[in-house]
């Protein structure tokens, strides 16, 4: 089977056959280049997609991936970005392999293409002239042979004419001769011509044609094989890489397994353990016995003493306008301050019941509870500016152990950081010392003494850390809800359990606000002074409010309103987030000030700030 003998005939069609080849070439060529731009796009948007929910350095989201899920879920990223990589690793084995390969063999394909059609189109050319060369002998002939019949036959006319001279009749024989010749010498050339190019007809179909035609056969098997094998390599670049994929699926598969959720139910208990024990249950509250009356977890109230009249609203300044002694008032969210309170310390002589309430607020100012009250509005006063306490007090019991923790094992690493820095400066200033020519080894004298100072400053703030933290875990324990419940119970008629503005380490809306430390607790008498601030006038009203929002007041000394519902105005918001209204004799307590819209009223605001500056 040979294109020359089967299709020697057919040179126009192989012609357009080998083109429509070399055009189907191109057009897989096309379709590969596609494909690996398409495997690069899907390699570029799996690493866009595993970059987008990569965790945020330094960020909230890193505290996140401690869980196994989540770190599930940063193994199968960092798969998905390799498995990114195998795609791109197709994208480039296709364009090396088939892509660039196929481009340079079309146009090596082109130029044999046309090299072979060049030498068929001049063996046609060569044999039409052969064919018009016989056909210019034939004509010649057949000329010459007609020229020698008319002069025969002039030449007999003259002959047989008596009237016609021996001269004539001469000269038209000799005529006739000439033209017989000539016909001879035609037949001659045209029997040469015709034999040569029946010779070069018989080489030109069965010679010259079938060896160009099967170079032209042979170049269209190779381009047929050549396009076979690029598909195998097609299959072999996807077939290469489906090993890794494979791995990249495994291990996205054992990180799934990997997932334990008693673990990370286990971590969440680390993550918002309070230290706190439940508490424990309420004592019964026997008011019968007036003088063993249980003071609340958040109310610094006080027991009154017996025959104890309280004047009325106006006859004397109440001590509801001085700012130390607001009771059961919640903490401006978000961070929870204690809200500053203050009693009296030491027990009080019936001379010191008379004294003026200035005399006695500037004994209160100086004594010991005042610290307190003032260290923890100073603390509150940083919550609410972002920066928590360096000792984490603000922090519940074993979160702040966790903090001090972590931050002693950060000053540690500091300090074996600045110890490299020192031993390695120590190592060149003996080289210095041994070679002076390499540098001077004062010169490091001073770098050394800043880092001998940085460690000192350091193992400082790592025994002060430490300090803490073994305070922290000295005590955790022996914590209980319990006894801060009870830490204001009265001992006996003559003692009463006072926290100091900061009662406690939790504020009426269950926050954690400041460490509870000896000093903060005090047992002072129970004396009239007290009880002067405890049950006293209720505050007159001083405008009206709208609720814009419903609150459910669920922390002592809050109070429940809803949305629309109008109220009374009786202690306007000091600067803590916090209204003080009334619903009614029995219903009052504070609300957040951005839930109410209010109404104040100008003449019972201006004798509330001259009350509250007869009482400052």
């Amino acid at each position: 089977m040979s294109w020359g003998t089967e299709l020697w005939d057919q040179f126009d069609n192989l012609e357009k056959h080998t083109q429509w080849g070399i055009d189907v070439l191109e057009k897989y060529i096309k379709f590969v280049k596609e494909r690996t731009e398409i495997e690069l796009s899907y390699a570029k948007q799996l690493r866009n997609l595993s970059k987008k929910y990569q965790p945020k350095k330094n960020s909230k989201e890193e505290e996140e991936y401690r869980y196994t899920s989540t770190r599930a879920f940063l193994a199968t990223l960092n798969e998905m970005n390799d498995y990114a990589g195998q795609h791109e690793v197709i994208s480039e084995n296709m364009t090396s392999l088939i892509t660039g390969e196929l481009t340079r063999y079309v146009q090596e394909l082109k130029q044999e293409r046309k090299s072979h059609f060049h030498d068929g189109r001049k063996a046609q050319q060569h044999i039409e002239t052969c064919w018009k060369q016989l056909e210019a002998s034939k004509r010649r002939f057949e000329r010459d042979c007609k020229e020698a019949d008319r002069a025969q036959q002039y030449f007999e006319k003259m002959d047989a004419d008596i009237n016609v001279t021996k001269a004539d009749v001469e000269k038209a024989r000799q005529q006739a001769q000439l033209r017989h010749q000539m016909a001879e010498d035609s037949k001659a050339e045209y029997s040469s011509t015709l034999q040569k190019f029946n010779s070069e007809q018989h080489d030109h179909y069965y010679t010259h044609i079938p060896n160009i035609f099967q170079k032209i056969q042979e170049m269209e098997e190779r381009r047929i094989v050549r396009i076979g094998e690029s598909m195998k390599t097609f299959a072999e670049v996807d077939r290469q890489v489906i090993p890794i994929i494979g791995k990249c699926l495994d291990e996205i598969t054992k990180a799934a397994e990997s997932i334990d959720h008693k673990n990370d139910s286990q971590l969440v208990i680390e993550a918002f353990k309070s230290g706190f024990e439940p508490p424990g249950d309420i004592d019964f509250e026997d008011f019968t016995q007036p003088m063993k009356r249980t003071v609340s977890e958040s109310s610094l109230s006080n027991s009154r003493g017996d025959g104890k009249s309280e004047p009325k609203f106006g006859g004397k300044s109440k001590g509801k306008l001085w700012p130390f002694i607001k009771k059961n008032k919640p903490p401006p969210p978000p961070p929870a301050s204690a809200s500053p309170s203050a009693v009296p310390n030491g027990p009080q002589s019936p001379k010191q019941q008379k004294e003026p309430l200035s005399h006695r607020f500037n004994e209160f100012m100086t004594s010991k509870p005042k610290i307190h009250c003032f260290r923890s509005l100073k603390r509150g006063l940083s919550l609410k500016l972002g920066a928590g306490p360096e000792d984490f007090s603000n922090l519940p019991p074993e979160q702040r152990r966790k903090k001090l923790q972590q931050k002693v094992d950060e000053l540690n690493k500091d300090i074996q950081k600045e110890m490299d820095q020192r031993d390695a400066l120590t190592k060149m200033k003996d080289v210095y010392i041994k070679n002076p020519q390499m540098g001077d080894a004062a010169s490091v004298d001073h770098r050394l003494a800043e880092l001998g100072q940085n460690i000192e400053k350091l193992r400082l703030e790592v025994q002060k850390f430490e300090g803490w933290l073994a305070e922290v875990e000295g005590r955790l324990p022996l914590r209980t809800d319990q006894a801060r419940r009870q830490s204001g119970l009265y001992e006996g008629q003559n003692t009463a359990a006072v926290n100091s503005c900061a009662q406690d380490r939790e504020s009426p809306d269950g926050s954690y606000t400041e460490e509870q430390s000896q000093e903060t607790e005090m047992k002072v008498p129970a004396t009239e002074f007290d009880d002067e601030f405890d049950d006293e006038e209720p505050l007159p009203t001083i405008g009206t409010c709208k609720a814009l929002y419903t609150f459910e007041g669920q922390n002592e000394g809050t109070i429940s309103v809803a949305e629309g519902e109008m109220l009374y105005v009786i202690e306007e918001d000091k600067g803590d987030g916090w209204t003080r209204i009334r619903r009614n004799e029995d219903e009052e307590g504070y609300v957040p000030t951005s839930y109410v819209e209010v109404y104040l009223d100008k003449n019972a605001k201006d004798v509330y700030k001259s009350l509250q500056k007869i009482s400052e």
